[in-house]
């Protein structure tokens, strides 16, 4: 949602009735039916994102996810040719990251970067398009590309953390994410220099393509994700057992929340 609200925000020419669908057909059909692909095929039998003790999987669940893609597309068709082409490549690649033919996840730098570009900058410009009612071609500007990479260098950064409570599940599927790869504190460190690089990036951003106090104002939503994982590094630092799958959600939760009620601030700023 926070790279959606972001399409928005930054858009001048908005089409309310492309807008809804797209956030439709994002948030109620394309999210949910990767994620109970996914889920689907990875059978986890530990914690997962929104679910402490995930249920057992069913065929059904394949089925349901398959229909939500395909009624996805078709609706995506009531804006655009593109969009809905778009649609498609985002549910292939989601796909291939759990897939047993393929399971991208296997591979820690190809799964993290898939993961980061699709969820990032692939999702800024097709949201882009639906919003403005545009061609793809008609995004080759810098001040609409220059967001979009930020949303990916955001998600690259923030991405590991969400691993971080899954090695041992991960480690015995023989999947090597790249927080796996990292470790418990590398991941930690990683995360921090990423979310720094993205930070000056969207600063820059917003000074030259807004305005200061949007700037500042982005610093100011930014702290409490910055003391949230602060204090929560602290305690990894004191017993790694503190890389828990509650403090995940609650980082992921405050992440969330700032950045699209600031997202939400700028469209309406």
């Amino acid at each position: 949602m926070p790279v959606f609200l972001l399409a928005l925000a930054v858009s001048e020419h908005i089409s309310w009735i492309n807008s809804a669908l797209a956030f439709f057909i994002l948030h109620f059909l394309v999210y949910p039916a990767s994620n109970g692909y996914n889920s689907y095929f990875d059978k986890d039998e530990g914690s997962i994102g929104g679910l402490k003790k995930p249920p057992k999987t069913t065929k059904e669940l394949y089925y349901i996810s398959l229909f939500l893609d395909v009624a996805a597309l078709l609706l995506a068709l009531l804006i655009s040719v593109e969009f809905m082409m778009m649609i498609l490549v985002y549910g292939l690649i989601s796909k291939a990251y759990s897939h047993p033919d393929i399971r991208l996840k296997k591979f820690a730098v190809i799964g993290w970067l898939a993961a980061g570009i699709f969820q990032g900058y692939f999702t800024f410009i097709l949201s882009y398009i639906a919003i403005n009612n545009l061609h793809v071609a008609d995004t080759f500007l810098w001040s609409i590309q220059f967001p979009g990479i930020l949303s990916s260098l955001l998600l690259l950064g923030s991405y590991p953390m969400t691993q971080i409570y899954q090695h041992d599940e991960d480690r015995s599927r023989g999947d090597k994410t790249i927080s796996l790869k990292l470790g418990i504190i590398g991941t930690f460190h990683f995360t921090s220099a990423a979310f720094l690089v993205s930070s000056v990036g969207f600063l820059y951003y917003f000074f030259h393509y807004h305005s200061s106090i949007e700037a500042y104002v982005f610093l100011l939503f930014m702290t409490p994700i910055l003391g949230y994982f602060t204090s929560w590094y602290l305690r990894v630092r004191a017993n790694s057992q503190n890389a828990d799958y509650e403090s995940t959600m609650r980082l992921n939760l405050i992440s969330s929340l700032m950045l699209n009620a600031y997202f939400i601030f700028l469209w309406f700023y």
